[in-house]
């Protein structure tokens, strides 16, 4: 279905005065807690940034097999997919860079420092508790990267009594997954351990060119498989009134075959690995002091083939680490009023087989943050100073109000600051493809929301404009040069409700990115990023049935800086359906792409046709 037929469809249905007759609260909750948006304990009802929380009723609901799946279509949210599951997926957020988008998992910042993007491929959805997304710039509490918004994902918890949970599966292309997991609380400590497998025989990625600089280089027409292990442990104890300590550790060991390049290797082992720790004193209820630590390694191998010989040849090797450790305190100076005060630390190191100029650099900031509310009016603001080793100093701030009217409505508008260091491949990537003379990326961005939240339903619209200065990119011979200018323009539209026992949610997205530099592609659009994307959610509830469907939709869009090469928009259909049987089990089916629809987000790759699965899931309720 064409964006524009779904766009008014959707329109239409939402100014139908029959949406005002909902009767059931499916609806965003605004006392839902969330951490991200001020990187302190506050609801989704006093957040003046765009934000929004998935949990684990609706990663359980929607049955995405992975997190690109999860994500896509959400509001401000792209993903450019390089030929199915596992395959390198880059998320964009309010058409910024796809390394605009900071990405936390338990607190802990995540990506590979090389080529400064998260894998987000490879982190396994069984294993994330809930999501929080902050659309929009955060550099004022995160420092460098938080330039379209933020990211952070929660692995597992088990607060309850001790229980066990398992699910199995299986699904078109030979998919076979299997995940299980024990967690709970017991006295003053809690606990969990999970494990997940996903494996698949994949399709074939890239439909291949032997031209030079198109697609993936060569014609290899063959399945290109995947493979996902992973574990997940944490704890925590309480030692004494108001002092917690905890910890955890993410490991996910994939394996990803795909088609093969002029540089060789057709096959990667990639392993992501999360682990911190985080003690946590208040010693009264307007005082909370917390000291957190971590580890983020992303390690990556490459592997070509050697069919005749049977053998995998080593083609290289880059593994980098992230560690990061900070210390927070937060005042409650009135029942309405926050102040934090901050300290961060990072540092990135790499160990490659291929030689950096430089393999490491360190990080220090600190940030403080205010937020109140005044009758009707909420504020924040907040300012953070970066003193990076290589680039030197780096202040960003924000500054947000709110206003409370009647009847639920509410006006929110934000301003702030942010800026991206390089990463190392854009400085030191070997064989003359750096450049040691980038300057960081810096960006303004102006938020203006208008809001309304009722019992039974709510919507919301933002705009926004986003303008950013020395943005990277590449140039004719693929070396990264600063261009002056990008100018991001966008709105966005949210709405859920509960009519006649439907679910029904949708999320819009248009955005207008265009390059604003002294150069030939002036006025263009920036690459991969489609002018408008959506999805339309529906579930019903039928006794111990549920069933469901996801509409998905985006535009075209340009694959390359000079818009000569066009990727034709597209629609799919996705139907699901869960049969609760017993009050321990359910079964799952789901069909993705039911209309068989050919598509690609990134020229020359594949997108998954149509395809089913069949999952059994056991989760005993407490007796």
């Amino acid at each position: 279905m064409p964006f524009r037929t779904l766009t008014v469809a959707i329109v239409a249905a939402l100014a139908s005065p029959v949406a005002a007759a909902a009767t059931a609260a499916d609806a965003r909750d605004l006392d839902t807690v969330l951490v991200t948006a001020n990187r302190a304990e506050s609801t989704l009802g006093d957040t003046i940034v765009p934000a929004q929380v998935i949990d684990r009723a609706e990663i359980e609901r929607t049955q995405a097999r992975d997190l690109p799946e999860l994500l896509r279509g959400r509001a401000g949210i792209q993903i450019a997919n390089q030929g199915g599951p596992g395959k390198l997926s880059s998320v964009f957020m309010r058409g910024s860079e796809s390394d605009h988008v900071l990405v936390l998992v338990d607190g802990v910042r995540v990506g590979s420092a090389t080529a400064g993007l998260a894998s987000f491929q490879d982190i396994p959805v069984d294993q994330i508790e809930r999501i929080e997304i902050v659309r929009g710039p955060r550099s004022s509490l995160y420092g460098s990267e938080a330039i379209g918004g933020v990211i952070q994902i929660f692995t597992r918890r088990n607060t309850g009594v001790i229980r066990p949970h398992a699910r199995v599966g299986m699904g078109s292309h030979h998919l076979r997954e299997a995940s299980a997991g024990l967690g709970g609380r017991a006295g003053r400590g809690w606990f969990g351990v999970d494990a997940a497998f996903q494996r698949t025989d994949g399709i074939d990625s890239c439909r291949g060119s032997g031209t030079l600089f198109q697609g993936c280089f060569v014609d290899e027409p063959d399945r290109d498989g995947y493979r996902n292990r992973s574990f997940n442990a944490r704890g925590g104890v309480e030692l004494t009134q108001g002092l917690t300590l905890e910890g955890n550790v993410l490991h996910a060991d994939a394996f990803n075959e795909y088609d093969g390049s002029v540089f060789g290797g057709n096959e990667a082992d990639n392993v992501q690995q999360v682990a911190g720790g985080k003690l946590t004193y208040a010693p009264s209820e307007v005082v909370t002091l917390t000291a957190q630590a971590g580890r983020a390694y992303d390690k990556s191998s490459t592997y070509f083939r050697d069919i005749d010989a049977g053998t995998r040849v080593d083609v290289g090797q880059i593994d980098t680490r992230r560690d990061t450790a900070s210390l927070q305190a937060d005042f409650g100076l009135a029942p309405t009023q926050r102040f934090s005060l901050g300290f961060d630390w990072m540092s990135d190191n790499i160990e490659s087989d291929t030689a950096y100029a430089l393999t490491a650099r360190d990080n220090f900031a600190v940030f403080s943050d205010y937020t109140a509310r005044f009758g009707a009016h909420r504020v924040q603001a907040g300012v953070r100073h970066d003193d990076n080793e290589q680039f030197g100093g780096h202040t960003t701030g924000s500054l947000g109000w709110g206003l409370d009217f009647e009847n639920g409505l509410r006006l929110n508008a934000s301003a702030a600051t942010s800026f991206k260091a390089p990463t190392f491949n854009d400085l030191y990537f070997p064989f003359g493809s750096g450049n040691p003379d980038l300057e960081p990326e810096r960006a303004k961005t102006a938020n203006l929301g208008l809001a309304q939240y009722r019992d039974t339903w709510n919507w919301s619209i933002n705009v926004f404009e986003s303008r950013v200065d020395d943005l990277i990119f590449l140039d004719s011979n693929f070396v990264p040069q600063n261009i002056q200018e990008a100018r991001i323009r966008g709105a966005e539209l949210t709405f859920a409700t509960t009519l006649a026992g439907f679910d029904l949610s949708t999320e819009l997205s248009h955005v207008d990115p265009r390059d604003r530099s002294d150069s030939a592609n002036n006025g263009n659009l920036l690459a991969r990023r489609a002018r408008n994307s959506g999805r339309l959610d529906i579930d019903r509830s039928l006794g111990d049935f549920r069933v469901g469907t996801t509409l998905r939709a985006s535009s075209s869009r340009f694959d390359n800086a000079t818009n000569t090469v066009r990727v034709a928009g597209h629609g799919t259909l996705d139907l699901r359906a869960a049969w609760a049987f017993n009050p321990d089990w359910t079964l799952e089916a789901r069909a993705t792409n039911v209309l068989d629809k050919d598509y690609e987000t990134i020229a020359w790759y594949y997108q998954p046709g149509r395809e089913y699965g069949l999952a059994l899931r056991w989760s005993p309720t407490a007796r």
